[in-house]
């Protein structure tokens, strides 16, 4: 029973860490900081309500005038033959020219959907944005990933260094102490004659001594000064890369305060988890040069409704210039009179009328249609003059592309060719068969490699990104 409920138990916790993890791997990947920004970002919002309120102009001008109703009271009754009129009611409805209101509602649903181009410019530029912090935050994640790791292989490499060191010196002392002793028990003096013996030989002897000491002495101070020396440069390396350190998780905390900020959330809050980025070629469609490329564009897409929009503005505007007619009514309120016999006294007088506007000062509509032909032309050149900035920015992503492609193949074979370097280094200094020098050169390639292939990688991507942001698929 026990042995029951303790299954059940794990189970439940494997589930609970499951569910942690795959709602953490959710909350972490690059998918839902897309989705997060578009639903938060402010930029993408404006351009939304903004969208939202060019629709709302619609039913305004789709609508006709609003009908004048004038109301007038005679505060001492007219007198009129057949009666005394008492008030004077008036009701008008204007009417433009057949072709106005629909032109109107032309041009604003047309600027409407510029609006909603604008809109998606934004959405795209804020995916493009987020992309970008993303990668950035993948790229200095790796480079503390290696300086760590380069630390770890300083350190092994500065435990070998002492090791040879700690080995030289005995080697040192040992070298020294047999010396000493050959030359003390050397027969070298005994073999010459008793007077020159007697004469010198305890001299001869001392400095015969000395001179076989001093050779090893002075090599036994070499090589530990040597020793200590490489060991002192380790040092240097490792307070280089610890700087490094610092100095890259300074430039992560600035890189997620600017994607949190993409985000609209709080500066501070942490990216747990950053996914490798992918390596795989674009698209060819996305590669292929030929003229309708960027029709997809927004901005592009903007230009042509700004376009419609105008022209539409220009034809109603000429039919602005022709005469508007009015169709109302006149209602004439009369009371009955004691002094008049007319048949009709005391009968309310109704009087249908029509209005007719005389546009006869036309210089006011000459110039609002020349206004709205040269706000087409800037337009027209205003697309032009993007689809050039498109194309040179479009030429710049490519170049880009195939150089990050180009040096991502170069630094992986390089990368792999300075690790199998160090690795042969590292056994052959471990037996003392190759200097600290040559050892330190090598990690310093393998390092700089390592950071130039997150570097490529990191551009690949972002070169990507930036031409799914000029073509739109």
């Amino acid at each position: 029973m026990k042995t029951l409920n303790l299954k059940k138990i794990l189970l439940l916790i494997i589930l609970l860490v499951c569910s942690v993890a795959g709602y953490s791997q959710l909350t972490d990947s690059l998918t839902y900081y897309l989705e997060t920004a578009v639903k938060n970002n402010p930029t993408v919002l404006q351009r939304y309500n903004e969208y939202q309120a060019a629709l709302q102009k619609v039913p305004q001008v789709g609508s006709l005038p609003d009908p004048q109703l004038e109301i007038g009271v005679f505060l001492s009754p007219m007198e009129l033959i057949s009666g005394n009129q008492v008030a004077d009611i008036k009701l008008m409805q204007m009417f433009p020219w057949f072709g106005v209101i629909k032109n109107a509602k032309d041009e604003m649903s047309l600027m409407a959907k510029a609006k909603f181009e604008t809109f998606r410019d934004a959405k795209l530029q804020v995916y493009y944005d987020v992309q970008r912090a993303w990668f950035d935050v993948y790229k200095v994640r790796q480079n503390i990933r290696i300086s760590e790791k380069s630390i770890d292989l300083l350190k092994t490499i500065e435990r070998l260094t002492l090791v040879k060191y700690k080995s030289g010196s005995i080697n040192g002392s040992t070298s020294v102490s047999t010396s000493r002793m050959s030359t003390a028990n050397s027969p070298a003096v005994s073999s010459g004659s008793p007077g020159m013996n007697g004469m010198g030989g305890s001299s001869t002897g001392s400095t015969v001594q000395s001179a076989n000491s001093s050779p090893s002495t002075s090599m036994n101070v070499v090589s530990g000064g040597a020793g200590l020396s490489d060991v002192y440069q380790i040092q240097i390396e490792l307070g280089d890369l610890e700087n490094n350190i610092a100095s890259l998780k300074n430039e992560e905390q600035v890189i997620v305060a600017r994607l949190n900020s993409v985000l609209n959330r709080d500066l501070k809050t942490q990216v747990a988890r950053v996914e490798l980025l992918p390596t795989e070629p674009l698209d060819i469609l996305y590669l292929s040069v030929n003229d309708s490329m960027f029709q997809s564009n927004p901005m592009l897409g903007m230009y042509r409704y700004e376009q419609q929009s105008l022209e539409a503005r220009k034809k109603m505007q000429n039919k602005m210039g022709l005469p508007m007619v009015g169709l109302g009514v006149n209602y004439t309120v009369i009371n009955k009179s004691e002094m008049s016999t007319s048949p009709m006294n005391g009968q309310d007088m109704i009087m249908p009328m029509v209005v007719l506007t005389l546009p006869i000062f036309r210089n006011k509509y000459k110039a609002m249609q020349s206004e709205s032909a040269f706000l087409k032309k800037a337009s027209e050149q205003n697309y032009q003059a993007t689809v050039n900035g498109l194309q040179t920015e479009y030429y710049e992503a490519l170049q880009l592309y195939n150089d990050a492609q180009r040096r991502m193949k170069l630094y992986t074979n390089q990368s792999m060719l300075a690790q199998k370097s160090l690795d042969i280094l590292i056994k052959t200094f471990s037996s003392s068969r190759s200097n600290l020098t040559d050892l330190l050169r090598f990690r310093q390639q393998l390092i700089d490699y390592e950071f130039k292939q997150v570097e490529a990688i990191t551009d690949f991507n972002k070169a990507e990104a930036r031409i799914k942001r000029l073509i739109i698929r």
